[in-house]
């Protein structure tokens, strides 16, 4: 997929991958964690990672091999026996409020939604704001774009027990953006969904991270799912056995699978832009414009996501 073509639109104040620098969005160092005393079970044995601003990588391995509980720890869901986790220049040793570094900077979509089930799509992605910069009609309005940019604009009063599950997850990434995260923590998002609704899931956030240049962490077993990403990490019983771009993995697999339907509709067909996400208000302050709900491809005539199927 390219980032641009030609006769497009001049992108909108939410189009910012342009503007991210290739900063450390994650830095682990010597990171172990040890479930139980003495005899204790090693999750992780002095794992060392570096994730630059803007990428989208997969962490894969077998069961066991540690891949959830990084993921958990790069989210503050845990806590480190040792070694240090940075995570958008914050030491997480340092943060005192936890839930609401995390409100504001990771974003979190797991293989089982965990939406509200007695509140509606909407509310569901409302529930993250309220730690956020959006208040009032300004959080409503926000939640409804982003249900429309993962193709749900027709879904907004529907509890998860009247979704599919292809759906839920849609709403799932959706809260995930709620308060426009740097970083994107997804551990096996397309694990209990079909291969039409998965490829569907993947294709948002690798949209996500063309547009806006967010980085991207997700979780795997399957290698084809990791094809669609920049970079495999590899880990086995705990340490990091490889790390190497796609790329260079294999040429081969990547260009079949590009061609596969799956691939088809991950990668798209065509040479499109990917659709930037509505602007939060610290951007619409510093354009001096106001993000219009009816913008480039996010809740207006020109979503192409309409979707409604799981």
């Amino acid at each position: 997929m390219k980032d641009t073509v030609a006769g497009a639109e001049p992108a909108t104040p939410a189009a910012l991958g342009a503007s991210r620098s290739r900063e450390s969005a994650v830095e682990v160092v010597d990171l172990t964690r040890i479930y139980g005393d003495g005899l204790g079970v090693k999750a992780l044995d002095g794992v060392c990672l570096g994730v630059r601003s803007g990428e989208f990588i997969a962490i894969m391995g077998p069961s066991g091999s540690g891949k959830s509980t990084l993921l958990h720890l790069l989210g503050a869901l845990d806590r480190p026996t040792a070694g240090r986790i940075a995570v958008a220049g914050r030491d997480l040793a340092t943060v005192r409020d936890l839930d609401a570094f995390r409100a504001r900077t990771v974003g979190l979509v797991f293989q089982l939604h965990n939406l509200i089930p007695t509140l509606t799509a909407l509310e569901n992605v409302e529930v993250p704001m309220y730690e956020g910069p959006f208040a009032g009609q300004a959080r409503r309005e926000r939640a409804r774009q982003l249900l429309a940019w993962v193709g749900l604009a027709g879904r907004l009063d529907h509890r998860p027990g009247q979704l599919s599950g292809g759906e839920r997850q849609r709403v799932a990434v959706a809260r995930a953006l709620a308060n426009r995260p740097s970083v994107i923590l997804a551990d096996e998002p397309t694990g209990s969904l079909d291969s039409s609704s998965g490829a569907e899931v993947l294709r948002l956030l690798r949209d996500l991270n063309r547009a806006e240049g967010t980085t991207v962490i997700l979780v795997t077993h399957d290698p084809l799912i990791a094809l669609a990403t920049d970079r495999i990490v590899t880990l086995r019983d705990g340490r990091v056995q490889r790390d190497q771009p796609v790329a260079d993995a294999d040429r081969h697999d990547l260009e079949v699978f590009r061609r596969s339907d799956v691939g088809r509709l991950i990668f798209g067909e065509d040479a499109l832009t990917p659709t930037p996400l509505p602007a939060g208000p610290d951007q619409e302050r510093q354009q001096g414009v106001r993000a219009s709900p009816a913008g480039r491809g996010v809740g207006g005539e020109g979503v192409s996501r309409g979707r409604t199927g799981g």
